[in-house]
């Protein structure tokens, strides 16, 4: 990660992480759960605030932060989540009827083949895309992104008719995963 990319504590970022060579994996509900559950035990245990998120089929977008003077910074919260969500990823294509299974469980570890810290497989690509959250347009501007991503994939006509994503709870209901308004 360069310097301009470095993730400092005590901001709110907005983050993209994205699965390797853009691999639709999030289209089964397994594989979101995972996502979600992992978002949940960050929030609770290492201090993840969520701000803003939305899942889509190769890549997860969040405005989120570490909690302030909290035991985990940002970037140790994304690492472990990354980490473990990998291995459970890997697990649940080896467990589940998956008939992408071999296709899969070759593209991840052939991602991995040439880097020495990969033990077997390579599910996300490196790093989180973060953009420090400098304004309140900026947050606004990314909240709107995050959230139209479902409309502009032409799967929902209403940003809150996508269940993952917070655009439900902007809309005054209660989504998957807790959120702190930014507005």
């Amino acid at each position: 990660m360069n310097i301009t990319n470095k993730i400092e504590s005590n901001s709110i970022y907005f983050l993209t992480m994205t699965v390797v060579d853009w691999v639709d994996i999030f289209t089964r509900e397994d594989y979101r759960h995972i996502i979600v559950d992992s978002l949940k035990y960050c929030q609770k245990e290492k201090g993840l605030e969520i701000y803003c998120w939305c899942l889509m089929t190769n890549h997860l977008h969040m405005i989120a932060a570490g909690k302030e003077n909290g035991q985990f910074t940002l970037s140790d919260i994304l690492r472990d989540f990354k980490k473990y969500t990998s291995k459970a990823i890997i697990e649940k294509i080896k467990e589940i009827p998956e008939s992408r299974r071999r296709w899969l469980l070759d593209r991840f570890e052939f991602a991995g083949r040439y880097n020495k810290k990969i033990e077997f497989y390579k599910f996300w690509q490196d790093g989180n895309e973060p953009k420090e959250v400098y304004s309140a347009e900026f947050l606004q501007q990314k909240i709107a992104y995050i959230h139209d991503n479902p409309v502009r994939a032409g799967w929902v006509n209403e940003p809150q008719h996508y269940k993952y994503s917070s655009a439900i709870d902007y809309a005054g209901e209660k989504g998957l995963i807790d959120v702190i308004f930014a507005y």
